[in-house]
């Protein structure tokens, strides 16, 4: 499992993560109002945007990209994880990895387990 630095060309990717874990997950504690939202919100110019700031990464778990996250300044803005690859680490990992890089503010490498 390692997280690395999101690149343009895995915005679809991400795109699909976002959508596939907020259809699946949200609907079980949030109105469809809400699952619409979110769903808006991360369209695929606000994902493009993350990736540009260098601040989106993504977690590679068997070769398959399983999770995403992103962070602004020393603030998690975001954590998703594949429903298939949850309660196996996945978004703890994301979590540890973001932790770091906001408390370096300029931080993405690669971080492996």
């Amino acid at each position: 499992m390692k997280y690395v630095t999101a690149t343009s060309d895995m915005a679809n990717t991400i795109y699909n993560i976002l959508h596939t874990t907020i259809k699946t997950i949200y609907p079980k504690y949030y109105p469809k109002e809400v699952v619409d939202f979110f769903c808006h919100h991360h369209s695929k110019e606000h994902i493009l945007d993350g990736i540009l700031s260098g601040n989106m990464g993504v977690l590679v778990y068997d070769n398959i990209i399983a999770g995403t996250g992103c962070f602004d300044n020393n603030h998690i803005t975001g954590v998703y994880v594949l429903p298939s690859y949850q309660k196996q680490g996945c978004g703890s990992h994301i979590i540890n990895c973001l932790e770091t890089c906001t408390c370096e503010f300029n931080c993405f490498s690669t971080f492996s387990i």
